[in-house]
C-alpha cells in the first residue's frame, strides 16, 4: 500500500496535522481510538466513510514516523 495518496498535510486544515485525505480525520485520531482498544471494524463502525485501506494507511504512516524519529540520549 502506499500511504501517501492517502494520507495529507495541508496547513489549512486541521492546522497542518496529517490527515486521511478528503476528510478531516487525523491519523492522531485513528491511533488513539485503536489505543483506546477500537478495533478496525469499529472505526468503519463509528465512521461509515471510511474504508479499510484508509486507516491501514493511517497505521503504515505512523510507524513510518516512528522509524524516521531521532531518539535523545538521556541522562
Amino acid at each position: 500500500m502506499e500511504y501517501k495518496q492517502l494520507i495529507e498535510r495541508n496547513p489549512d486544515i486541521m492546522l497542518g496535522k496529517p490527515i486521511i485525505r478528503g476528510t478531516r480525520i487525523s491519523v492522531e485520531l485513528v491511533m488513539r481510538k485503536l489505543a483506546d482498544g477500537y478495533s478496525i471494524a469499529d472505526l468503519l463502525k463509528s465512521y461509515p466513510h471510511l474504508t479499510k485501506e484508509q486507516i491501514l494507511a493511517a497505521l503504515e504512516y505512523a510507524a513510518d514516523i516512528i522509524a524516521n524519529e531521532e531518539t535523545l540520549e538521556t541522562a
